[in-house]
């Protein structure tokens, strides 16, 4: 396919640079990127992946918990062979 069209786009300059870097790992520029994804627009009829809300932020019983392990009040075990070993152990 003929590439006759150009997009100008402002994004942050350091999930640029972050970006940037796992495409070059992969071989890829940020036009080859951005080609892969709308043809993916264009074949799946929607985005190519999943929009989710995500926060750094920890939930408050999970700064809590990190508040007792730092005060002593309780001690963190490991390691775990499973994730439910760890849950059980956090009294989830």
């Amino acid at each position: 396919m003929t590439k006759n069209s150009t997009i100008n786009l402002r994004v942050n300059s350091e999930v640029k640079e972050q970006a940037g870097i796992i495409l070059d790992a992969m071989g890829l520029s940020f036009s080859d990127a951005f080609n892969l994804m709308l043809h993916q627009i264009r074949i799946q009829r929607s985005l190519p992946f999943d929009v989710v809300a995500y926060s750094h932020v920890p939930r408050t019983d999970t700064l809590a918990y990190m508040d007792r392990i730092e005060s002593g009040e309780e001690e963190l075990v490991g390691p775990f062979t499973t994730k439910e070993e760890l849950w059980k152990s956090l009294g989830i």
